[in-house]
């Protein structure tokens, strides 16, 4: 409910903030990972996934996310265009907890974070993230715009907490390697000696 009303309160006057997931002050990263992103992908996790509420209405943060992500990678500039390794993005949200009422508004965001690599599905990074964005009282009068602002802190938070953690990943120790090995193709004609 409570994120109902704050994707829907767009008229309530100059002060309500639009939402806005762009992570602030993201320069270059000193570091490089030798791999192109080809895709991104922002997804809802099922209710069997969930760590936490995924209210009603959430179907229009994932899209703001991905840009958000993509801008933010584009600015870090982290990744290599022209590496022979591709790797893919995958953002699952897995909590959205929105506070109905209060002062301070804290709303706290989860999201699995996994980097894939296309040419074997090899699992290079998976990552739960969680953060809060914590907007105290004085922000703003309106109970609505406290609650709009702290969605979008905390999903900026999010983001910039899985940027920080790239900045370590190994790319040639993933996480979970794949387990389908190529299998030989049988060899015809004679048979070969084992001895």
């Amino acid at each position: 409910m409570a994120l109902m009303l704050t994707l829907s309160l767009s008229a309530c006057g100059a002060q309500m903030p639009p939402l806005n997931f762009s992570v602030p002050n993201v320069g270059p990263s000193q570091v490089k990972l030798d791999a192109e992103v080809k895709s991104i992908t922002v997804t809802i996790g099922r209710p069997d996934e969930a760590t936490g509420p995924l209210p009603n209405g959430l179907e229009i943060v994932p899209p703001m996310w991905k840009t958000s992500l993509e801008e933010a990678l584009t600015k870090m500039a982290i990744f290599k265009d022209d590496a022979p390794k591709k790797v893919s993005v995958s953002v699952k949200i897995l909590k959205v907890d929105i506070p109905n009422f209060g002062g301070e508004f804290t709303t706290d965001v989860g999201a699995r974070y996994e980097i894939i690599d296309r040419s074997n599905g090899s699992i290079i990074l998976t990552t739960d993230v969680n953060s809060k964005g914590v907007v105290p009282f004085d922000y703003a009068l309106i109970g609505a715009v406290r609650v709009r602002e702290s969605l979008n802190r905390s999903i900026q938070n999010n983001i910039l907490q899985f940027l920080q953690q790239l900045e370590t990943t190994k790319l040639g120790q993933p996480m979970f390697p794949s387990s389908a090995s190529p299998v030989p193709a049988p060899v015809k004609g004679k048979g070969v000696p084992t001895s």
